[in-house]
């Protein structure tokens, strides 16, 4: 099979490193073209990257010595790749203006920025939840006279945590009307340089600007519905979060309790939630995308587990892993989850993203 020809913008920073690596000997797609800031255009990959490479190995020959270009003009990507994983790391209407200039050349743009989550017409995806929402492209589409471009993100990294799971109880005829969520997200979430050694070690910081909002919010756009020109945020369940940033690497934690909204009688037992989870698959799992996980919940029966550095790798770093599941004295159930940030919460889940695009025919135009 052809590979599809993709560019990364914002290529030099930590998540656009992590695409290219992920990236490299993708079954559908090669990356052709990369475009960062005007300091980095003009030079070859590697000597953009040369002092900031942070992945671990080396960059891949295929990425290493492409000439950088000026992520600002979408006009240079046109020939060069067919569609863009967004990777920029400016202020958010700047992202938001540049993402539909490049949508506006005919260049789809799969984004992991935050800019344009709460756009009414932009599906906000986790593939195993809410494929449905790639419903809304086309009036995206015809709103802006787009004929080939349009724009899909991808949620905050801290949701992975705890999304799937709520959703797989939902869909099992389970519903959730209110939930605590504290989150113990790793440094590596916070990019690069991030937060410094001299505030993360032997410490916890409780508090990620924006975060919260974030943590609370976005949940109610991915279970909400395509309706008529925009999507309709579902009005359940109500979320409280407390977001704290931990002395890990790699890997988002999160405690959550959950109390549903059903009456005694009819509330899952711990053995019917745990067959839900363990059970559930999803449309990437039926589609055989590449970067789904065979399992994307995962549940562990240890008293410790999940933990950071030995659960985060599970599934390929794709799977949600789920412990400690028990009765909590406030609310219904109480659990620990964990998501892998840099993967399932980042690259590797914009990817994903653009496999169910692709499987889906979204890109059979260009």
């Amino acid at each position: 099979m052809e590979k599809i020809s993709v560019g990364i913008l914002g290529a030099t920073g930590m998540v656009g490193q992590r695409y290219i690596k992920l990236l490299d000997n993708h079954p559908w797609f090669e990356v052709t073209y990369v475009a960062a800031s005007p300091r980095s255009a003009g030079k070859l990959y590697k000597d953009a990257v040369a002092s900031r490479w942070l992945i671990g190995s080396d960059i891949p020959q295929g990425v290493a010595n492409l000439t950088v270009q000026d992520a600002n003009d979408a006009s240079l990507a046109l020939g060069k790749c067919k569609f863009v994983f967004s990777a920029l790391e400016m202020g958010k209407e700047e992202i938001k203006a540049l993402e539909e200039a490049y949508a506006a050349e005919g260049i789809p743009v799969v984004s992991n920025a935050s800019a344009n989550r709460w756009t009414d017409d932009v599906p906000m995806l986790i593939p195993e939840i809410n494929s449905a929402h790639l419903d809304i492209i086309k009036k995206q589409q015809a709103h802006h006279g787009w004929d080939k471009g349009f724009i899909a993100v991808k949620p905050n990294c801290s949701l992975q945590t705890y999304m799937m799971p709520l959703y797989a109880l939902i869909r099992a005829g389970y519903p959730v009307k209110r939930m605590i969520v504290t989150t113990l997200q790793a440094v590596s979430g916070a990019g690069y340089p991030g937060v410094s050694s001299f505030d993360m070690i032997d410490n916890i910081v409780p508090y990620i600007g924006g975060e919260e909002e974030k943590t609370e919010r976005e949940c109610l756009k991915i279970l909400g519905t395509v309706s008529g020109e925009k999507i309709q945020n579902a009005t359940a369940p109500v979320v409280s979060s407390t977001c704290t940033r931990v002395p890990v690497i790699d890997g988002h934690t999160a405690t959550v309790s959950l109390e549903f909204d059903l009456p005694e009688d009819k509330k899952p037992s711990l053995e019917e939630i745990e067959r839900v989870w363990t059970e559930f698959s999803s449309v990437p799992q039926e589609l055989n995308l590449p970067s789904a996980p065979d399992h994307a919940i995962v549940v562990r029966h240890e008293e410790n587990r999940p933990q950071p550095r030995r659960d985060r790798e599970t599934e390929k770093g794709m799977a949600c892993v789920i412990g400690r599941l028990r009765k909590c004295n406030v609310f219904d159930v109480k659990f620990v989850a964990l998501s892998h940030n840099t993967k399932r919460g980042a690259a590797l889940g914009g990817i994903l993203n653009a496999e169910l695009l692709k499987a889906k025919g979204f890109f059979g135009n260009l």
